[in-house]
């Protein structure tokens, strides 16, 4: 029998992949590997190999630093404050020294003055609460619209489905949403995801809305064109479009549940330039112009017409700005409209007038 070998422990080493495998020379002293050339097509640069900082390029740009908001003087807002308290105390008194100078004269005369002092009273309280609800109801459509944006970003179900319910109530007395509410109720159920929720609400709701908006941008924009191109003097052009620029805003407010008061218009005004002055589209430069030229208008069209045409593209404008103002939701399934969707009918409208006129 033979002799049984002593047991003995072996060390088994982990096995690697040959991508961890490095080849490098043992420490007993092998020989190292001849060189020999690579194609630099072909050769390969393990993890280990490569280098971080070997093209690492220095930073020359530093970030931008934040910038804070610039803060509005409270001394400011208080003398505002204590300023518009003294003119209502001075009204107030010239109104008390008034009634009692008529009642020291004649007893109805102060009557009648008593009387004119509580109906001047009373309208503005009713003033005041209508201009608060208007304020309040601008405020509820920037406030959907940024809950909107926020879903959209985050694709969040649960906020998704405050908006549309919002968006319903808010746009109840409208009978171009009949339709399109009724709808949404009965698709509802089967949309998931919140972005969805979203654009389906805004294509089944706010679609009749922007119809309608979209005629009112285009007829303001064919009665700017037509006026100023009759008118004799710049300053009626100026006026004349400020003033269906004004009321474009408010009718456009009003289409989308707004129905702002003289405050509001005012706070929504603000908002329209502060969009137009954003989106760099205030002004009409030498590419407006040139779009006109290319598509054949001042070949058809007189100078003064032309004229027309150019200030009802910037009503125009105005009334796209004053659209998104005062939409409740941003565009997001439906196409924001654009200049080429009103230029087009401007210019057969142009040309209509040149040849009756003709």
């Amino acid at each position: 029998m033979s002799v049984p070998r002593k047991p003995a422990a072996f060390r088994i080493e982990p096995e690697k992949s040959p991508e961890t495998v490095v080849h490098a020379p043992s420490a007993a002293g092998l020989p190292a590997r001849k060189p020999r050339s690579l194609d630099r097509e072909l050769a390969v640069v393990t993890a280990d190999e490569i280098d971080v900082f070997a093209d690492a390029e220095p930073v020359t740009d530093m970030p931008p630093p934040v910038e804070e908001k610039p803060r509005r003087s409270i001394w400011l807002r208080v003398f505002l404050g204590s300023a518009g308290a003294l003119v209502s105390l001075a009204i107030a008194l010239w109104t008390d020294s008034l009634v009692r100078n008529l009642f020291a004269r004649a007893d109805w005369l102060g009557w009648v003055a008593f009387g004119f002092a509580g109906l001047a009273g009373l309208a503005l309280l009713v003033i005041i609460v209508r201009e608060g609800l208007a304020l309040a109801r601008l405020a509820s459509v920037e406030k959907l619209r940024a809950q909107a944006e926020d879903a959209l970003a985050r694709n969040d179900p649960k906020l998704a489905q405050a908006v549309v319910d919002a968006l319903a109530v808010f746009v109840a007395d409208k009978p171009a949403t009949a339709a399109g509410r009724k709808l949404l109720a009965a698709q509802r159920g089967e949309i998931v995801d919140g972005a969805d929720l979203i654009r389906l609400a805004e294509t089944d709701i706010l679609a009749p809305l922007d119809a309608q908006a979209r005629r009112l941008i285009l007829d303001a924009a064919k009665r700017v064109s037509l006026i100023t191109a009759v008118s004799p003097r710049a300053l009626v052009d100026v006026a004349y479009v400020v003033y269906e620029a004004a009321k474009l805003i408010r009718r456009l407010a009003a289409l989308y549940g707004g129905r702002p008061g003289t405050l509001g218009f005012f706070r929504l005004a603000r908002n329209v330039l502060a969009h137009l002055a954003i989106t760099g589209s205030i002004a009409i430069g030498d590419s407006f112009v040139q779009q006109i030229v290319g598509h054949g208008l001042a070949a058809r069209l007189s100078a003064k017409l032309g004229e027309g045409v150019v200030n009802g593209m910037m009503t125009a404008r105005i009334g796209m700005a004053a659209m998104e103002a005062a939409r409740p939701l941003p565009f997001a399934a439906l196409k924001r409209p654009g200049m080429g969707d009103f230029l087009s009918a401007l210019t057969r409208f142009a040309s209509t007038e040149t040849k009756q006129k003709g």
